[in-house]
């Protein structure tokens, strides 16, 4: 797929222009001083020529093309693109130049006769990065050049995630078939009982040796393995300056980890980003794809995922029964209503406290610290007091490690379910 931006020149004189215009310039004057007609004779010509720009076709459309299109890459990924520009104008020369942003490496390898370039690039960190074209265009004759840019093409670049597994929070699973044990009777492979034979059994689970020493048919009950619907809910609210936005780069590292691990366990897996200008959400779906379309939507990439309004995780979003698991720095009140809300439709809610420390970037006094750790304290005391689990992730310890800390609320009475 190639990706074309139309690029907006901006014309001026040349060089050659000017060069003439001031020749004609001095003639005249000469000729107007000197009363030397013979001058005049020779300044028209140039004057011609300045003047045939007016009665000149439109000026020309430059485009940008880059090949392919958008492109998505893992951190310190290569990938190689070709971008040219061209116009359909006939005598136009047109010269482009690649570059990239800040955080991005851009490499030319390889030159065309026909003005196309190949360009290797990569990034060592997570986001969004546009590969900009500057376009340098001569036209009528060498008389006026127009020089503009544009962003040819977004190469979004996807984080890389730990391979270990992240734990879900302990809760009462789905009755649809998955990868999950649990304590209820059905279709497996672990063992959980035997009893006595009632006719529908099917004959494949009748245990033969014990129906052999009891005299009588005995069947073997297996625990069922059961799914879950994993969703997503990441801050994107506006952070203080210092270590609450640093905290952005363990959100979006955290949502990839939870959902590459619901996926690989043949989970159902979502994404819902709240605040910022163009709130968004992708519903659970399973499988590999699913997994490039939740970055997609966490970078703001690609066009596949829900656009939204509010500050509450859209009801489309949620399925009955789903987990949800939140990444934030807590210091916005609208996400923390959106987790009580959560919680109070009836799902499993556990919010990841990414936060390190105090938020404050300069060095306080030990008592303001001290203060700051005791409110927080509290704050997760009254979360937990309306259901919503949560752990803090520190700098010390992986994902699953924090999330070991979620306590096991299956033998509590089941919220309401929406």
């Amino acid at each position: 797929m190639i990706e074309t931006r139309d690029v907006q020149l901006h014309w001026r004189a040349s060089s050659l222009t000017r060069a003439i215009a001031t020749c004609a310039a001095l003639a005249l004057a000469a000729a107007l001083i000197g009363s030397r007609w013979q001058l005049i004779a020779f300044a028209a010509p140039l004057l011609g020529v300045l003047c045939s720009v007016s009665w000149q076709r439109p000026l020309p459309t430059v485009t940008a093309h880059a090949e392919p299109g958008s492109q998505r890459c893992f951190e310190s990924e290569q990938i190689r693109l070709i971008v040219w520009a061209d116009t359909e104008t006939f005598g136009v020369a047109v010269k482009l130049t690649a570059s990239a942003p800040d955080g991005m490496t851009l490499e030319v390898v390889e030159r065309t006769s026909r003005g196309r370039q190949t360009v290797v690039t990569s990034a060592e960190r997570w986001g969004r990065y546009p590969l900009r074209a500057t376009v340098e265009a001569v036209a009528y004759g060498g008389l006026l050049v127009g020089k503009g840019a544009v962003d040819v093409t977004d190469v979004t670049v996807f984080p890389l995630t730990p391979p270990q597994a992240t734990m879900l929070p302990p809760t009462e699973l789905l009755d649809r078939l998955g990868t999950h044990l649990t304590r209820h009777i059905g279709s497996g492979v672990e063992y959980a009982d035997i009893r006595a034979y009632v006719p529908g059994d099917q004959l494949r689970a009748v245990n033969w040796p014990v129906s052999a020493r009891r005299g009588r048919l005995h069947v073997t009950q297996r625990l069922t393995d059961r799914s879950a619907d994993v969703v997503v809910l990441i801050d994107g609210y506006p952070q203080p300056a210092g270590p609450a936005t640093d905290a952005t780069e363990r959100i979006v590292r955290g949502a990839a980890q939870v959902v590459q691990t619901a996926l690989r366990n043949g989970d159902r897996a979502g994404i819902v980003a709240l605040g910022g200008r163009r709130p968004r959400w992708l519903g659970p779906d399973i499988g590999q794809r699913q997994f490039y379309r939740v970055l997609d939507a966490v970078l703001g990439a690609g066009d596949e995922f829900e656009s939204t309004t509010g500050t509450l995780a859209p009801r489309a979003a949620m399925p009955p029964g789903a987990i949800v698991v939140g990444f934030s720095t807590l210091l916005d009140t609208e996400f923390a209503l959106a987790l009580i809300e959560l919680r109070r439709r009836g799902h499993v809610v556990v919010a990841v406290d990414v936060l390190q420390g105090s938020p404050f970037r300069a060095a306080q006094d030990p008592l303001v610290d001290r203060m700051w750790t005791l409110q927080r304290s509290a704050m997760y005391r009254d979360m937990g007091t309306v259901g919503v689990d949560v752990v803090a992730w520190q700098a010390d310890r992986t994902l699953d490690q924090s999330m070991r800390a979620v306590p096991d609320h299956r033998r509590l009475p089941a919220g309401r379910r929406s």
